[in-house]
């Protein structure tokens, strides 16, 4: 397949996380465009298993999967919907457990796979689809920062996809211009429901506060990380993989509207910015549908209505997770493998009382450190292999814990990362 152009034919769309806000999305706009889009498949963790079988019914996927359930329960749960909803005849392709969300990625019948898992759990499907050879829209950030290299040595030209709105709006304004004429990119923040105030006054901030985003519907993780502004660290590093632009080269501004996206800034002193309301129904149509747009995916903006539009800096003081990011991600290796699992335990922990919300980022800053110590500095920047992130991963799941006393047991002495546990791809 040309990923580069492909063709503007019907596609079958199999959508990895369809019970979360990006999947639910994703199947109102094929629901949409039924001319362009049909379902090949879903599959989802399984805490709202009736509704994934609402779902598979409706759509009639093909192929369903679960992670948390059996696949007997899920078998019986899309029979009840099927006779709730009148449907007979109805048998999917069904699979269950750890690698239910691979096997749907790399199901054959599909055009395009979105990834719409939240974490990092998102990177074995993530290379799935690509080594099955599907167009990857990509909405689990987190598979490509701790994946990295894996993900960028496993995917074509064209292979990739982004559906974040930021890295959907710089797609989009690249075509503005060739590559070598880029400067820089700028990746615009809404600043989250607590922009504005010092790092003094967040320590004090509850899980509550931290899941009432001003603009986005998200869920706690993706919340609490865009409230920290860990998301958008994350983001930082998503757009200097996908678009090979360096670090330094990659800013962020807040802007509170959250109307414009991301803006590409050219060596000739010009910035192209896209600009549309608040709705993630747009990139996912666009990020299933590349190159090519689908009409009517979204409201646009009403330009005969009076508006403004502000930016303002980030407080790289209050938010110190864009800086330590990007000196991970500089750094290679495991490093941002270790950052996105340790913030995970560490926004957990969170939610459960034991630590503060300063203690979020302060927690991944002392596990890469504890990692970074343990390192001989050769190793720092060595192409690893699945295994080699996944370990660690583990061994910074459990350093957070930790840290963040969830577990009391002490640490292993050897740090995953370190000689002998990285292979080359």
């Amino acid at each position: 397949m040309d990923f580069s152009n492909p063709s503007r034919q019907h596609r079958r769309v199999s959508i990895l996380g369809s019970t979360g806000s990006i999947g639910t999305q994703a199947l109102d706009v094929i629901a949409a465009a039924p001319e362009r889009f049909s379902v090949a498949g879903l599959s989802a963790g399984g805490r709202n298993l009736e509704l994934l079988a609402r779902q598979a019914v409706a759509v009639r996927a093909p192929a369903v999967g679960v992670a948390s359930a059996s696949e007997a329960e899920l078998e019986r749960a899309i029979g009840q919907a099927a006779d709730d909803a009148g449907v007979s005849g109805y048998t999917p392709d069904l699979f269950a457990g750890d690698g239910a969300a691979a096997r749907v990625a790399a199901w054959p019948d599909a055009d395009v796979v979105l990834n719409g898992i939240t974490g990092s759990i998102g990177l074995e499907p993530t290379l799935a689809a690509l080594a099955a050879g599907h167009l990857l829209a990509l909405a689990n950030k987190e598979s490509l920062i701790a994946g990295g290299a894996l993900v960028r040595a496993a995917a074509a030209p064209g292979q990739l996809v982004p559906v974040d709105s930021e890295h959907s709006a710089i797609a989009q304004a690249l075509r503005g211009g060739t590559a070598d004429e880029v400067d820089r990119l700028v990746l615009t923040a809404s600043g989250g429901p607590f922009r504005g105030m010092t790092r003094s006054q967040l320590q004090r901030v509850t899980p509550a506060q931290a899941l009432a985003h001003p603009t986005w519907d998200m869920g706690r993780v993706i919340s609490t990380n865009s409230a920290s502004m860990v998301n958008k660290a994350l983001e930082v590093i998503e757009a200097h993989l996908l678009f090979d632009i360096p670090l330094d080269r990659i800013d962020v501004v807040v802007h509170p509207q959250s109307v414009i996206h991301s803006m590409v800034q050219f060596i000739d002193g010009s910035t192209l910015a896209q600009a549309s309301p608040p709705d993630m129904r747009l990139p996912i149509a666009l990020g299933i549908g590349w190159p090519f747009r689908v009409p009517g995916s979204a409201r646009a903006c009403d330009w005969t209505r009076p508006a403004e539009w502000t930016f303002e800096p980030l407080d790289e003081q209050a938010f110190p997770a864009i800086a330590l990011a990007k000196r991970a991600a500089a750094e290679g290796g495991t490093r941002m493998a270790v950052y996105n699992a340790a913030n995970e335990e560490a926004v957990d922990a969170f939610h459960r009382g034991a630590i503060g919300f300063n203690d979020i980022v302060d927690t991944v800053s002392a596990v890469v450190d504890e990692q970074r110590a343990s390192e001989a500095a050769s190793d720092a920047g060595r192409k690893l292999g699945l295994d080699a992130v996944l370990e660690a991963e583990r061994w910074a799941r459990r350093s957070a814990r930790v840290r963040c006393g969830l577990v009391e047991s002490p640490l292993p002495a050897a740090v995953a990362g370190s000689e002998g546990q990285k292979e080359k791809l």
